[in-house]
């Protein structure tokens, strides 16, 4: 068995090399095999010796192959890269018996190279392939979805987390505004990712783009080519606003908006294989430096954010404050009743503030939209109730949104006391809130 699987390993470098010489009967025959067994034989040839032009090639098969995986062979090839694609611990623990004799550089290069999972080498050399980083991050949203099958695959995650977090470092990311004038395939992909508040068509993104009082920056990534990896959408206002509709539905204009505050109101990342890949916070700093320069008369950098978690949160509680209010809101009776909604704001702005600065969890604030926006240096500045009444917002936070201020003079101060001490920025209206 082991002599015909050694055969199958040299004639398949063999036929992939052979194909780009015109060995055209050989390759197919090789590469008619099961898509899983291909990436399998694929990846152990890739992590032998070989040269670099054949390595490409076996890599560039191995992500064919990987792609033509159903959901079944997909979980086997990860239960492969757990099993097979680990750590070898009597070498870990050789490395570290010379290091702890003699713990000199060399001996501590020698402990880092074994104790790094064999499958970040093998991630990194499929990564050779043309267009691979762009697949591999296919690979990784793949993985994402089988871990909530079987969390024993975590591990390989950590591999994938930290091979991105390096590619898809600041460094090589670039700004670009997003305007009527970019072509069709991008604004295609912004119109398909935006998933905060969807676009209806054409229209409504031209609306969106418009010269006269709005923006829309993404970031992009010189091996994902014209992928948007995050963008956000910026309304040039007067005022802090209290409600989304009116900056969605506000007609075109005509003229250049007397604006004073530029409101980021739609935060998206594109790629769900990124996840946890920090881009938003670079961003935002960033286009608040390019709405500075360009229009100085911006004197305000807020958000209008979603609170996602607040109906979760709130129907999880348990005194009897919390318990009235869900029931209330649960209702929906307020919707209309302006009455009704007077009554209850004092108690939804309360019980909000409280959601937001007091509630934590290992990771900070419990809203993950606060952890993004306070980690960023941000402050919560205020609440909006009821500001959002389409029905993913009721469901999902009853129609309460808020403000996140971004004093450009303020930022690295609040941002090192939340990483530091957890300390959650807030404006007057929440803290007088938190007292009720």
């Amino acid at each position: 068995m082991a002599k015909q699987r050694l055969s199958f390993l040299t004639d398949f470098v063999e036929a992939i090399t052979r194909r780009k010489r015109g060995g055209e009967a050989e390759a197919l025959r090789a590469l008619a095999r099961p898509a899983l067994e291909r990436v399998t034989v694929a990846s152990s040839v890739l992590m032998g010796r070989i040269g670099d032009a054949s390595r490409v090639a076996v890599a560039e098969q191995a992500l064919t192959a990987y792609s033509e995986l159903d959901d079944a062979d997909r979980q086997r090839f990860f239960e492969l890269l757990r099993d097979n694609y680990g750590v070898d611990g009597d070498a870990i623990r050789a490395a570290y018996a010379a290091w702890d004799a003699s713990p000199d550089a060399a001996k501590v290069a020698d402990l880092f190279r074994v104790v790094e999972p064999a499958r970040q080498t093998l991630l990194r050399r499929m990564n050779l392939a043309p267009g691979a980083t762009r697949q591999l991050v296919q690979m990784r949203e793949d993985l994402l979805a089988a871990i909530r099958k079987d969390p024993s695959l975590a591990p390989i995650d950590e591999d994938f987390a930290h091979l991105l977090a390096s590619w898809f470092n600041r460094g090589f990311l670039t700004l670009r505004r997003i305007d009527w004038s970019t072509s069709a395939a991008i604004l295609e992909k912004i119109m398909a990712y935006e998933s905060v508040h969807r676009m209806d068509g054409w229209g409504d993104l031209k609306r969106r783009l418009s010269e006269n009082d709005r923006r829309l920056y993404a970031f992009f990534h010189p091996a994902t080519g014209d992928e948007p990896l995050i963008f956000v959408e910026v309304a040039l206002v007067r005022g802090m606003p209290d409600a989304i509709a009116p900056i969605l539905t506000e007609p075109e204009r005509r003229e250049k908006a007397l604006a004073n505050t530029a409101v980021f109101y739609s935060i998206n990342n594109s790629l769900a294989g990124l996840k946890g890949v920090s881009f938003g916070n670079f961003l935002i700093k960033q286009v608040a430096a390019v709405l500075s320069a360009e229009l100085p008369e911006i004197s305000t950098y807020v958000t209008l954010s979603p609170v996602p978690g607040f109906a979760r949160w709130l129907s999880a509680q348990t005194d009897a404050r919390s318990v009235a209010l869900a029931k209330a809101l649960d209702s929906g009776e307020w919707l209309n009743d302006a009455g009704a909604v007077e009554r209850l704001r004092p108690e939804v702005e309360a019980i909000a503030a409280r959601y937001i600065v007091k509630e934590r969890h290992k990771n900070g604030p419990v809203d993950p939209v606060a952890r993004f926006h306070l980690g960023n240096g941000a402050s919560a500045h205020r609440l909006n109730w009821p500001a959002d009444l389409s029905q993913s917002a009721q469901k999902n936070a009853h129609g309460l949104m808020i403000n996140y201020l971004y004093e450009l003079a303020e930022i690295e101060t609040r941002h090192e006391a939340f990483v530091r001490d957890g300390a959650v920025a807030h404006g007057e209206q929440l803290a007088q809130a938190l007292q009720n």
